[in-house]
């Protein structure tokens, strides 16, 4: 997510500090960001000369200190309430009162988060649906005592990525997590039933529909981890049924089958996360 968004700012024309846990880790960072845009350049999405663009506006760092002077900050850590508070009140400290500091969630509360700071006001949240870098929508995501003057730059920066800022006061999942969990969850009960495979439920999904990927590929392409996650914290927080994760689901995490990241989820990838298509009753079945 991380490198999504630092991809997707530069190619904004914004210069970008992405600050890794070590030296070691940020230049394993900017390889992976520069495959990644190879690929690009594979596909035909994208040009040798906008590749070199990209990374002279993206600076990667072990520093946290470098992110001093920068108009506004996006924390893009895992989806972790403790690692998640510990970062922001470093953040708090070290920056100016009047930047905005952006929490990346898909649940987290925003207010539980920014309570304690000295500087409450300025935190907010944010909120990239996957791929970000296509995508054209942002949720921005106000706390309690989130002030107006963050949210309009928050809103200002996401238009300067192109994408259309979506206004959400605070309940858990907000407004596209809440909303999908629930397609994702029924979509899955459909294959562990038997009514029809992976295949044929993301087909007619997607044909009936017009959804550019199917429930299943999506979630592959999240991370079957993250969507349990994400899940159990609603779940949790609402008491509703609808957001108890399916069996099935549990079973390929507890597999680590989580998806395109590791190659199989619902489906099977390649190295470069392609989809390797199956035989439409070839549906996981683990014991």
């Amino acid at each position: 997510m991380g490198r999504s968004i630092a991809t997707r700012v530069s190619q904004a024309g914004l210069n970008v500090v992405v600050r890794e846990v070590s030296e070691e880790r940020a230049e394993e960072v900017r390889f992976i960001l520069e495959e990644s845009l190879d690929r690009g350049i594979q596909r035909w999405s994208l040009t040798a000369s906008e590749k070199k663009a990209i990374l002279s506006r993206i600076e990667f760092t072990p520093q946290l200190e470098r992110v001093r002077d920068c108009e506004l900050v996006i924390e893009t850590i895992q989806e972790d309430f403790a690692a998640k508070k510990q970062l922001l009140s470093e953040l708090d400290d070290l920056l100016p009162i009047v930047t905005p500091i952006l929490v990346n969630t898909s649940t987290l509360s925003i207010t539980e988060l920014a309570q304690g700071l000295n500087a409450p006001r300025r935190v907010l949240g944010i909120h990239f649906l996957y791929p970000v870098t296509t995508t054209p929508v942002a949720e921005i995501v106000r706390g309690q005592v989130t002030s107006d003057e963050a949210f309009t730059t928050a809103r200002d920066f996401v238009r300067v990525l192109g994408k259309v800022p979506i206004e959400v006061f605070e309940s858990p999942g907000f407004v596209t997590t809440r909303v999908v969990l629930p397609l994702i969850n029924e979509a899955i009960h459909v294959v562990m039933e038997g009514v029809a495979s992976a295949a044929e439920v993301d087909l007619a999904i997607k044909l009936g529909y017009e959804f550019r990927t199917g429930p299943l590929e999506w979630a592959d392409r999240v991370g079957l981890h993250k969507i349990l996650t994400w899940m159990e914290y609603l779940f949790h927080e609402t008491g509703e049924s609808k957001f108890r994760p399916c069996p099935l689901l549990r079973k390929l995490v507890r597999a680590g089958h989580t998806g395109a990241r590791v190659g199989k989820g619902f489906f099977r990838y390649d190295e470069n996360r392609n989809r390797l298509d199956r035989l439409p009753d070839d549906t996981p079945k683990l014991s």
